[in-house]
Formats: structure tokens, sequence, C-alpha cells
């Protein structure tokens, strides 16, 4: 008896270097429809809409069956794998060492200045006269709590998100008060254009599907993750889907097309135009918890996936420690914030959507490919939707504003050439020391 009681591991025991498993689905649900309501609901429909025009469904319809491979294959891969890191450790896994740093390097760089972005947009919705000041706050005061634990996290992405759900509500009940704009001439000959704008603007959409990363980037930190993570990835990406939807209809029956496209704060500006104007604040108050929301959860998953690849030193290998009373990656967490910080200082980062997206569509165009190795699969996850997401990332990033495009790829160049070096270097002192 005295040796069965001794091979029984306590539930609160864990391995040293390694992150504790605290997350349901209820809280891996919340932490990526957060992301992505947050990332995209306040910032994305208007550049989309001024792309795809009048076809702006089309364009979220689109993104949504491309978000959907790729969170099926997400779902496949962080079952299999449920350790932190998401896809950089499926692309080494099931493709080689190259294909995980190319994803995870993309992953890092292009989330680390979306981080930026939402905490700029955090900073113009509360006060735009101290935007930057307010941005640099919420980066020190959401790192902070990050560093006190993963529950802490999951906890107010709960309160945020429910923060968030009830300003949707209250701009879609504005919009459907009205006024309704008559459509115009100017608005249906823009469907020419738009139909090849719907390309560019799905690409722009899928910067705010995107979240659900978040949910496979947690993997080490997800109860009975076979069970939670397939459950918490399609739940999130079902309900971000329906309200997306929704909100792009809703947006162009209520607001004029020009002024839709050129708006920079279309929700808010929907409220100020309806029976319901009084309301403006509670929408400001609103827009801010969904940024203070992917700001919370883009900084957590960034940091995990820096984590990861430190573990494999394809980043500094300090990244990966973790402690402290609450086991979290302290130190890659400090270096996203200090990151995001510098950016914030010295760079207008409200521009930044396009390239998020291409890195972003880089990252899951090697989630599907990883997935495509698979051989044990649901029937749900057929090789045909790995091959459509694959695909489907890859075209939409190539059609992103030609700025971003060449930014990321920039980026990306960057990153291979410094691993490149940095291996050969490795090489050399091995034969050295041979």
């Amino acid at each position: 008896m005295a040796s069965r009681h001794q091979s029984t591991p306590s539930p609160d025991r864990h391995t040293p270097g390694q992150l504790q498993r605290r997350l349901g689905v209820l809280d891996s649900t919340a932490i990526g429809l957060g992301s992505m309501l947050g990332a995209g609901v306040f910032v994305v429909f208007a550049p989309a809409a001024a792309l795809a025009g009048p076809l702006l469904a089309a364009a979220v319809a689109l993104a949504g069956v491309i978000a959907y491979c790729n969170a099926v294959a997400s779902a496949q891969l962080a079952a299999q794998y449920p350790s932190s890191g998401g896809t950089y450790v499926y692309g080494r896994k099931r493709l080689g060492e190259w294909p995980g740093f190319i994803a995870g390097w993309g992953f890092v760089t292009g989330k680390t200045a979306s981080c930026a972005a939402m905490a700029l947009t955090f900073g113009h919705y509360v006060a735009p006269e101290f935007a930057t000041p307010l941005a640099v706050a919420a980066v020190v005061v959401l790192t902070g709590v990050n560093l006190l634990g993963i529950t802490r996290t999951a906890l107010l992405t709960r309160i945020l998100l429910a923060v968030v759900l009830a300003t949707l509500a209250f701009v879609a009940a504005a919009s459907i008060l009205g006024p309704h704009p008559a459509s115009d001439g100017a608005a249906a000959g823009a469907a020419a254009a738009g139909g090849w704008g719907v390309l560019p603007a799905a690409g722009l959409m899928f910067f705010a599907f995107a979240g659900y990363a978040r949910i496979a980037t947690l993997g080490e930190e997800v109860k009975d993750p076979t069970r939670t993570i397939p459950r918490a990835i399609l739940a999130a990406l079902a309900a971000a889907f329906v309200i997306y939807l929704g909100m792009a209809l809703l947006l162009q029956w209520h607001l004029p097309a020009e002024q839709l496209a050129g708006s920079t704060a279309p929700l808010l500006d929907a409220v100020s135009s309806s029976q319901l104007s009084a309301g403006a604040p509670f929408v400001q108050a609103g827009a801010a918890a969904a940024c203070l929301g992917a700001l919370l959860a883009l900084i957590t998953g960034v940091g995990r996936t820096a984590m990861a690849m430190a573990r494999e030193r394809d980043l500094p290998s300090p990244l990966a420690r973790v402690g402290g009373a609450h086991t979290v990656p302290f130190l890659a967490e400090l270096a996203v914030a200090a990151a995001v910080i510098v950016l914030l200082l010295t760079t207008n980062v409200l521009t930044v959507v396009g390239f998020s997206s291409f890195g972003v569509l880089i990252y899951y165009s090697v989630t599907n490919a990883a997935a495509f190795t698979l051989s044990a699969r649901p029937w749900h996850a057929p090789r045909w939707l790995n091959v459509l997401g694959f695909l489907g990332c890859l075209i939409l990033a190539v059609t992103l504003p030609p700025a971003s495009v060449l930014g990321m790829a920039a980026v990306l160049a960057v990153g291979v050439a410094g691993r490149f070096l940095v291996l050969r270097r490795r090489l050399r002192r091995r034969k050295a020391d041979a």
C-alpha cells in the first residue's frame, strides 16, 4: 500500500520548468473568443469595406471558411501535441525545423505588432490626446496580470468578453433601429470593383478570426487537451463567425457605404447616427474593453510561443525560463512587453493589420501542411480540408495590400537569415571542439 501511495502523483504536482494545466473548455473558449472579438470587431470592418465594397459579407464568409479549415487543423494538432508554442511545435514535429521556425517567427513578429496596434487603439478610444502613454500603461498593467498566472488571465478575459458582448448587442440594436440610407447608384457601381477586392478584404478579415490560435498556444496549460482544445477552438470560431457576419450586414444596412469605408470607428459611428446616440460613451467603453481583452490574450500567446522557440534555441534560451509563484514564462512575457513598448514609442502601428494578417496566414499554411501528414483523422477532418486551408492561406496572403506583403516578407527573410547564420556558427564550434 505504501508503494502505491508513493507512485500516485498529486494533482497539484508539476514537472519543474513546465506549465500547469488549469484551463477548462469555458476558459479556453473565452480566451479564443475574447481575442477574436477584441482584435477585429472594432478595427477591421472599415478597411475591409473599403476593399470589398458592398460585398463585405462575402469577404467575411470567405475568411470564415479559411479560418474553419485552419481551426480543424489546429484542433487535430493541438490534441496530439498539447504543449505551448502552437504551429511552431507542430511544424517542427511533422515537417522539420525550418517550417516550424518560419511559422513561429511569423507569429511572434506579426502578433507583437498586433499587440501594439491593440494598445494604441485602446488609447485612442479612451483619450486620443494621451493615446501613447495610455497604450504603454495598458501593456505594463496587462503584462503584470499575465505574470500573476494563467487563471487570472482567463478570469479577466471572461469579464472583458462579457462587456464586449453587451456592447455589440447595443450596437446591433442601434443599427436595427436605424435610420437606414437608401442604396444608391454609387454603392451598386462599387460592386464591380468590390468583386476583386473580396480577396484582400478577406485577408484583412482573417486578422479578426485568428484569435483561436491563442487556445493552441496555451496547450500546455489546458486540462484534458484531447477533449478541451478541439471543442474550445470550434466553439470560439463558430461564435465569432456569427457575430462578424451579423455585424457586417447590420453596418452596411445602417451606414452609408462611403462613411463605413472611411470610418476610423464604424461601431461608434453606427450608434452616434442612430436613435440611441446617447449610448456612444458605452460603446467607447466597450471598445476599450475589447482592446484590453485582445491585448491580454495576445501578450499571453506571443510569450508562450517565444518560450517554445527558446526551448529549441531558435530564440535566446533565457526566454524559456518558467518560474515565480505562478509558474509563468516571465522572461518571455517581459521581452514581449518591452518590444511592444518600443513599437509604441517609435512607430505608428495603426496600419499593421495587413502586416499581421500576412504573418498569421503564413503561420496557418504551415498548420495545414502539418495536419495533412497526420494518419489518425476524425471524420470531420478529411485531408482535402487541409489542402483547401493551405491554398486559401497562401492566396489570401499574396493578395493583401503590397506594402503588407513586402513588409512581412522582409521580416521573415531577416529571421531566416539570422537563424541560418546562428546554425552555421554552431556547426563551426562543434567542428572546432571535435
